[in-house]
């Protein structure tokens, strides 16, 4: 029934579109009807596109009685976030003095999923210019609101698209990370999500001028899907996957390595660094470790990860300096109070001289290495994406000590940015009335590792969404306290 579309995976709206059984026009009023029930609630969808999606879903109809063969994603809606341009629309970044800023053309990420039947049926919202913080409020939008409970954040900055995948007005969301983006908001709104290798995916990130960014930024910000289903992610990610001519990084690594002998290996970090967990995080560890026991993998826990503080402080060192001759002009663009969580970062991690970046891009390498061997070893690391059930709105922002116990709940996602290597991020289950989750680590290009794990896991452990916004739960006071983490 069409009341019904909305729900099903994409994979199965994609089916059922080519098989005729639904018209791709139908499939997307589903999902606009579902937007203008749903988004009031929750406002993660900021431009919505529906006269232009209908007109691509009736493209793609006449496409197919004409007996043209339609590609893998035909007629499924997908959000894009506000930093990644869709052709004809502004890129807002969610700032006020960007609502003209219309784009030429399409990112490469837009343009791969729309090749293969796709359709933009709006952008999402996010933290204002990425820096913010974690918590998806922007000056030009306002904030989105946690479906599971709107006492608590759903994440960031791929925020907008994990609301919008989690309750049905997507089927997918095109977010991007580059320290846990797209796998905090996936974990705290029951979702799956995809941070690919560096290289994997093509991307332009130039949207406000045709000067690239620095290493940092060229290194750190990769692009990835958010689905309710592994088996949607791997969709995904098979058609995002190559080169493109507007990304020299992109490299035409095949989507699938050789089988690797044996049992896979597969390490466990309930706690990186050792600065503490919650016990509803370690408990979906358990959980999910013992999923993949079940299903065959070989789990050992281990101590720790490679040099946790050390790429930590580098990161910080690294990022803080690339941001630092442009910051006077940036922060006055974040609108009140935005600019709060970047100066206190930047005041935690100061920019470094040259002959200190000199040094810290040699760490850089070094830690990489570090965990190249690592990885060698274990092709698999389980951990958490963030160390607390999701916190309330805004804590990074708050304070000194909101934004160090948020800098710390995210240090995996922080690190295995640095490091390049793929992850994802896929739900285990509830705890007080919340999703939770684990992302599962794998070697540079060994995407399909990560998303086999993480499949078994799913398969075991059941999917959390598509759900109806709720309102604020009994566990959202103002204050979760740090207390609750154990070493």
């Amino acid at each position: 029934m069409q009341e019904d579309l909305w729900q099903r995976p994409a994979a199965a709206q994609a089916e059922a579109v080519r098989r005729g059984e639904v018209s791709a026009v139908e499939l997307v009023d589903s999902h606009l009807e579902r937007i203008a029930a749903v988004n009031p609630r929750v406002n993660a969808v900021t431009q919505l596109l529906a006269e232009d999606a209908r007109a691509a879903a009736a493209e793609t109809d006449r496409r197919r009685a004409a007996g043209e063969v339609l590609g893998p994603l035909a007629g499924v809606p997908f959000t894009v976030k506000e930093t990644t341009p869709i052709e004809g629309v502004p890129t807002t970044f969610g700032v006020k003095r960007f609502r003209d800023l219309v784009a030429a053309a399409d990112a490469p990420p837009v343009a791969r999923l729309r090749a293969a039947g796709a359709i933009p049926i709006g952008h999402s919202n996010m933290p204002t210019l990425i820096l913010a913080g974690m918590h998806t409020r922007s000056e030009l939008f306002g904030d989105t609101a946690n479906p599971w409970d709107r006492g608590r954040t759903p994440g960031g900055t791929s925020g907008g698209d994990a609301v919008a995948v989690a309750t049905g007005m997507a089927a997918l969301g095109l977010g991007n990370d580059s320290g846990g983006s797209i796998r905090v908001p996936a974990q705290f709104c029951g979702v799956a999500g995809l941070k690919p290798t560096t290289g994997r995916f093509p991307a332009d990130h130039r949207v406000l001028g045709p000067d690239d960014p620095g290493p940092a930024s060229q290194m750190l910000v990769t692009d990835g899907p958010l689905a309710r289903t592994v088996g949607d992610l791997r969709l995904a990610y098979e058609v995002l996957a190559g080169t493109d001519p507007r990304d020299p990084r992109a490299v035409p690594v095949p989507a699938y390595g050789e089988p690797l002998p044996g049992p896979v290996k597969v390490a466990v970090v309930a706690d990186p660094g050792g600065h503490g967990v919650h016990p509803a995080v370690r408990a979906a560890m358990e959980t999910a470790a013992e999923a993949l026991r079940d299903a065959g993998y070989d789990v050992r826990e281990v101590a720790d990860v490679p040099r946790m503080d050390e790429a930590l402080d580098a990161y910080g060192r690294i990022t803080a300096t690339e941001f630092a001759p442009t910051w006077p002009a940036v922060r006055r663009l974040l609108g009140d109070g935005g600019d709060r969580y970047m100066e206190m970062a930047m005041e935690r991690n100061p920019p470094a001289s040259a002959e200190e970046l000199v040094r810290l891009m040699g760490t850089w390498m070094n830690i990489r290495r570090s965990w190249a061997e690592f990885l060698h070893e274990y092709p698999l690391l389980l951990g958490p994406s963030f160390t607390e059930p999701p916190v309330e709105p805004g804590l990074e922002s708050r304070d000194r000590a909101g934004r160090d116990r948020v800098a710390s709940g995210m240090r995996l996602c922080t690190v295995t940015s640095f490091v390049g290597v793929p992850a994802v991020a896929v739900p285990t289950g509830r705890a007080d009335g919340l999703p939770c989750g684990v992302q599962i680590v794998g070697r540079a290009f060994r995407e399909d590792l990560c998303l086999d794990a993480a499949q078994a896991v799913e398969d075991r452990l059941g999917v959390l969404t598509p759900i109806d916004p709720r309102g604020a739960g009994p566990h959202s006071s103002a204050t979760a306290p740090t207390a609750r983490l154990t070493a």
